[in-house]
């Protein structure tokens, strides 16, 4: 090798390892994180890889997800993540998820186990204690048998996060939980191995007040136990864990549901020995760019490409919004997970995997569900300083006694009762008691809520931002008016029952949506959609123009102008601007000619829905303005928002320009709905301050959603709004209330008035009252 060479050679190699290096710098990588059980959690883990060199970090604690970008090492990044006592790993294609499900489904069913089991167990241990009758001898030992399980077991989680949070100097509320419950059964096995509880008689006799030490001079903290108080408080705040991870669990199926939405196989061309062509079935994924395959009428186009041959109308609705399907031909564009209504079409493969518009929509839902704010519950928040200062009060409450020259076994008394009382167990029930009944009640008036951040995000909305097709609309082409015109030179003339049975008899043998719809409409003319219409003695298609044939003896054609127009029938000038208004009002007109004369003109377009214009109504009484977005053309969407009393129009949205819209409208200080039904809205669902699905629309868009209304009905947004507030209403309402019992009761559990015995039952009480506010919520009757 010549120097010249050599040197070149270095060169290249450096340039190499250069951009190698860039390559490095700039990955992004996703990691999985589990083990988080609250917003503080994420805050950790995040401040932890940002300390990485190179590395810039965002953990979102709803998604459960770690944005990472920079040059680090995966194996190094998710051994930073564990240090700090989380698990990492990189996420799963669909595909390659266990058969057993996903990690968070496996993580949610433990929890579900734990919750059963502690339930199970602790019902008989609450009913023990606060039921005298019920005491037979050694019942104080079942009690221990039975809370061992609940508090040691099921409240696993609670212990291992107070922990964690403990090794690095934070408390939390599972630090109090945790200390609660191991305080209660610790000092009720001190009590019945060392004191008066153990006793096979053991009687527990309700005191609503205990006469203080500093007054008796006696104690009788020995002669207590508390299990009941570990078992319940444990189980309840399970219920509300529960509820919240299956919440968070939920809203991860969006990007599940549209990776695999599309289709599974496809029947590709690929060269044989004999050099034609041959069709083959294949996976998906095995497809690449450059392929050519076969898609069939009815089946989904398998990815992105461009029309080799054949002429057909794709409904594109769920991707694009467009209620009526699009023609295409050979050239033409198609996307993959669209559906080929009508005829055979070839495509060649341009975008394969991650590269089609469907994986790209993909990631605009989970970036827009990584960049939505983290609601936390309002007791996490205050648990930053009510916590700490429990801790703090329980110390000083202990080290006051002894100080005073009490016995160490008063100064524990006080102490404990000081950890019990403050336990939050009102605050574990303040929510999912409330989200219960409302979400329940919402079940009933065809509503489903996620969460509490989706009852948090409808409280300031200020702006509606509704879907066209299938929201506003019925998204389903129906015959909204017909033309038709007498003719001098018959007996007859051509009336307009005669133009729509002879023009729907021929269109029944049409798979075209437009086609489907005459065809409907002509049924619909003999009493029902399952009259009988006249089979055709000839039918042809013609691609692109329309159809012919011969019904009841009678020469028919349906289509376009130019049709008619090339078949030798002569279309009245007049006609004219009939076709270029219902055009411009985003509606379809059909030609129909009968035996060589023009018979008239029939007008098909998507309806408006009955309840949209009383639903509109209903959204600005509530203080929204109503503003209407559809990927159709300007004359479509102005004839829906003038017909439903909506003034500000956005038209001819693609997926993406949703999304920006929304995020326009949230940089000018709004706080912004958005209502909608397709895989087109699910990007702009996710992004919106609140996201409200209808029933009817596609799986993407209901996982989406922040709230689903089941019923498709328009009204049922304004009383998924209204019905949300109230529930968020109760749930502070009941956060107050906890809260007020928890810091009202610590200063008498602290001086001796309460001993732990009280505040087990005062935590009854406290609790009876959140469900009791709660249940309120079933008396709502809708907007």
């Amino acid at each position: 090798m010549t120097r010249t060479e050599d040197t070149a050679s270095t060169g290249a190699r450096a340039a190499a390892q250069s951009a190698a290096s860039e390559s490095a710098e700039t990955q992004h990588i996703e990691l999985e994180i589990g083990g988080m059980t609250c917003a503080a959690c994420a805050q950790r883990i995040e401040k932890k890889l940002n300390k990485l060199d190179g590395v810039s970090a965002t953990v979102n604690y709803a998604t459960e997800k770690a944005s990472i970008t920079g040059g680090a090492d995966v194996q190094e990044l998710i051994a930073a993540v564990e240090k700090t006592g989380y698990t990492a790993q990189p996420p799963l294609a669909p595909e390659e998820e266990p058969t057993g499900g996903s990690v968070a489904d496996k993580d949610l069913s433990r929890l579900r186990l734990r919750l059963v089991i502690a339930s199970v167990l602790s019902i008989p241990v609450v009913l023990l204690a606060m039921l005298p009758a019920l005491q037979f001898p050694y019942w104080a030992w079942v009690s221990l048998v039975l809370s061992l399980p609940v508090v040691l077991w099921a409240g696993w989680p609670f212990h291992r996060s107070a922990a964690l949070n403990a090794r690095r100097g934070a408390a939390t509320m599972d630090t109090l939980i945790s200390l609660g419950t191991l305080a209660a059964l610790l000092w009720s096995l001190y009590a019945m191995l060392f004191g008066h509880a153990g006793d096979p008689h053991l009687r527990h006799e309700f005191v609503l007040f205990a006469e203080p030490y500093w007054v008796s001079g006696e104690s009788m903290g020995s002669a207590n136990v508390y299990f009941e108080v570990a078992t319940a408080v444990t189980s309840f705040l399970l219920l509300g864990r529960y509820f919240e991870k299956r919440s968070k669990a939920r809203a991860g199926q969006a990007l599940r549901s549209l990776l695999t939405m599309g289709a599974k196989q496809v029947s590709v061309l690929r060269p044989r020995d004999s050099g034609a062509p041959e069709e083959t079935r294949i996976p998906i994924k095995d497809l690449v760019v450059g392929d050519e395959f076969i898609v069939r009428p009815g089946e989904k186009i398998a990815t992105d490409g461009v029309v080799v041959s054949g002429f057909s109308a794709v409904d594109m609705s769920m991707l694009t919004g467009e209620s009526v399907p699009v023609e295409v031909a050979e050239g033409d564009r198609v996307i993959g997970a669209t559906i080929n209504e009508s005829s055979r079409l070839r495509v060649r493969a341009t975008g394969v995997g991650s590269d089609t518009q469907l994986a790209q929509m993909a990631r605009m839902v989970e970036d827009a569900q990584s960049g939505k704010a983290e609601v936390q519950r309002l007791a996490d928040r205050i648990s930053g300083i009510f916590v700490p200062i429990v801790l703090v009060i329980a110390v000083v409450t202990l080290l006051a006694w002894l100080l005073l020259g009490a016995p160490a076994e008063v100064a524990f008394t006080a102490a404990v009762a000081v950890l019990i009382i403050a336990c939050p167990c009102a605050l574990g029930l303040a929510t999912p008691t409330a989200l219960l009944v409302g979400t329940g009640r919402g079940a009933q008036l065809g509503i489903l809520i996620k969460g509490p951040e989706a009852l948090e995000s409808s409280r300031g909305i200020d702006v509606a931002v509704l879907d066209k097709t299938g929201t506003v609309t019925t998204g389903a082409m129906q015959v909204t008016a017909l033309h038709s015109v007498g003719c001098t030179d018959t007996a007859d003339g051509f009336d307009d029952l005669t133009v729509l049975r002879l023009s729907g008899a021929l269109e029944s043998s049409s798979e075209h949506p437009v086609a489907r719809a005459v065809a409907n409409a002509a049924r619909e003319s003999l009493g029902s959609r399952s009259g009988t219409l006249s089979v055709p003695e000839e039918f042809r298609n013609h691609q692109g123009y329309g159809v012919s044939g011969v019904v009841r003896g009678r020469s028919v054609l349906v289509g376009r102008r130019r049709f008619l127009e090339d078949q030798g029938i002569e279309v009245p000038a007049e006609v004219g601007g009939l076709l270029s208004y219902a055009e411009s009002q985003g509606s379809t007109p059909v030609l129909v000619g009968i035996d060589g004369h023009f018979a008239g003109v029939v007008i098909v377009a998507d309806t408006v829905k009955e309840s949209a214009v009383g639903a509109v109504a209903q959204l600005k009484k509530l203080g929204m303005e109503p503003i209407l977005l559809t990927g159709d053309n300007e004359g479509a969407a102005r004839r829906v928002a003038d017909a439903v009393g909506v003034h500000r129009v956005i038209a001819e949205a693609l997926p993406g320009d949703k999304v920006r819209v929304i995020q326009q409208l949230q940089a000018e200080g709004q706080s912004v709905a958005m209502v909608g039904d397709g895989v087109n809205d699910a990007a702009a669902l996710a992004q919106a301050d609140l996201g409200l699905a209808m029933g009817t629309g596609t799986d993407v868009a209901l996982d989406a959603a922040d709230i689903t209304v089941i019923r498709g009905d328009l009204r049922s947004v304004a009383d998924a709004v209204q019905l949300s507030r109230r529930t968020l209403r109760t749930i502070r309402e009941n956060l107050f209330w906890a809260f007020l019992y928890n810091t009202a009761a610590i200063p008498l559990a602290a001086v001796g008035l309460l001993n732990p015995m009280l505040a087990g039952l005062a935590m009854v009480l406290s609790s009876l009252s959140v469900v009791a506010n709660s249940l309120r919520l079933r008396r709502y009757q809708g907007a």
